[in-house]
């Protein structure tokens, strides 16, 4: 069984990060999606509120599940026996930062390999830090999220 590790902040969960899950549920035997949680980063979202609307978001797929994790991802990975970190780019600045990550998770557990799925055209744009930065001024952010994101994005920013 091929089981792999999709994660991530997911402050908020995008159409973009929902395109990697439903490619890497193909990819994979089983995928667990996993919502970091790091006090230090300001999200606009709790955990709970992620792990919520990820799991709504993931419902239909039987091989897709949803989990918090406070750790490093490579702990994660060793405890539910997955080898694989799945992670979704969009451009090169992505590919130089995850490539550096991807060394790091190597270096600290040899059996965690990180492969790069890269996005579809029509998400690569879409960043979670711009979507909050449009939602805050009300603009339009229908296209980029899943209409429950947008609803919970409206009444964090009482539009």
């Amino acid at each position: 069984m091929t089981s792999a590790v999709f994660p991530g902040t997911f402050d908020p969960p995008t159409n973009g990060h929902l395109n990697i899950i439903e490619r890497g549920s193909r990819l994979f035997d089983k995928l667990d999606v996993v919502v970091a949680c790091n006090p230090e980063k300001k999200s606009l979202f709790t955990p709970e509120e992620r792990l919520s609307m990820l799991k709504e978001l993931t419902k239909n797929y039987k091989n897709v599940s949803v989990h918090l994790w406070n750790r490093l991802i490579v702990e994660y990975a060793e405890k539910n026996n997955a080898n694989i970190l799945l992670r979704g780019i969009r451009n090169s600045n992505d590919f130089a930062y995850e490539f550096d990550l991807s060394l790091m998770n190597h270096n600290l557990d040899s059996k965690i390999e990180t492969l790069f799925l890269p996005t579809e055209a029509k998400y690569g744009i879409v960043r979670s830090s711009s979507i909050k930065e449009l939602a805050q001024f009300g603009g339009d952010i229908s296209g980029m999220v899943p209409e429950i994101v947008e609803k919970a994005i409206k009444e964090k920013y009482n539009n």
